[in-house]
């Protein structure tokens, strides 16, 4: 079987940025490491990352009380996840009592002070994403209660009156032609509103490629990355769009040689928070059908 790799599959910029973090202060500063929640959204990568002294707590969206004993903090850091927290949630960890590192991916950051800066100008904030996601819970801190989240356009037709000052952003790892349609309707309730593409280059550059792989022949896709993970569901539901079997797997004991003995050829893709050597490792089995 043929097997074209989308050449952005693996990590993005921000996820690789969060690991070289936390790592360098396991391996080279040999101190404990704590991450608030998952420091990226992949499983098998975290098992990896806690072998190496690397250890998650607190809970996935950022919330919960962290639970450490005086013993612990001593020559420990902790180290905010690459999707960001909000500011009380900083303050909150700040003040633990051990080394505070931010981990934050740069991009995220980026939407975090484009919501500041309106909020502090009486600006009400819309965030296209999803409401449960840790990324959106902490971009929602900065808004100063004036932020609403909006997935679809009845969403955006259920807004409450938002005021003259109205901003409009997007979680960075959502579709652009979605949220284009919501930003076009949200205009035509506010005309002045501010709509700002804070999608990231990382993933505007994955969905592109995985078009790509169906355009170079592919019958079918593979998306790697965890059922968790956003960026990856997203890449799953754009490969169904092009009307191709798409297969969302987590590793390669996820796959099915059987399902794959119709197809001669093959995309694989995978989500920013997929390590290279599971992509190798399901490029290899599915090259051996």
């Amino acid at each position: 079987m043929k097997v074209i790799r989308a050449k952005s599959a693996g990590f993005c910029w921000g996820v690789d940025r969060a690991i070289r973090i936390a790592r360098e202060f396991a391996t080279t500063k040999n101190k404990t490491v704590f991450t608030d929640g998952p420091l990226i959204h992949n499983r098998q990568m975290m098992e990896t990352l806690g072998a190496e002294g690397i250890r998650e707590i607190g809970d996935y969206q950022s919330r919960d009380a962290i639970q450490l004993s005086e013993a612990q903090k001593a020559n420990a850091v902790m180290v905010v996840r690459a999707h960001g927290i909000s500011p009380d949630r900083r303050k909150y960890l700040r003040e633990l009592g051990m080394d505070f590192k931010d981990a934050t991916c740069p991009d995220v950051g980026i939407i975090a002070g484009k919501i500041k800066q309106h909020s502090r100008k009486g600006y009400a904030t819309v965030i296209f994403g999803d409401p449960d996601h840790p990324e959106v819970i902490g971009l929602m801190g900065y808004s100063e209660g004036k932020g609403h989240v909006v997935q679809s356009m009845a969403d955006v037709e259920a807004l409450p009156p938002l005021g003259p000052l109205v901003c409009m952003v997007s979680q960075s790892t959502m579709f652009t032609h979605e949220f284009e349609a919501l930003a076009n309707r949200l205009r035509e309730q506010y005309p002045e509103a501010v709509v700002i593409d804070t999608i990231c280059g990382a993933t505007k550059e994955r969905q592109s490629d995985l078009v790509k792989l169906v355009e170079q022949g592919a019958e079918a896709i593979v998306v790697i990355g965890g059922h968790h993970s956003a960026n990856t569901r997203k890449l799953a539901k754009l490969a169904t769009l092009q009307g191709k079997p798409t297969f969302h797997i987590e590793t390669a004991k996820d796959l099915d040689p059987e399902a794959f003995r119709s197809y001669k050829v093959v995309g694989v893709t995978a989500g920013a928070s997929t390590p290279d050597f599971i992509i190798d490792e399901v490029c290899s089995i599915l090259e051996g059908i």
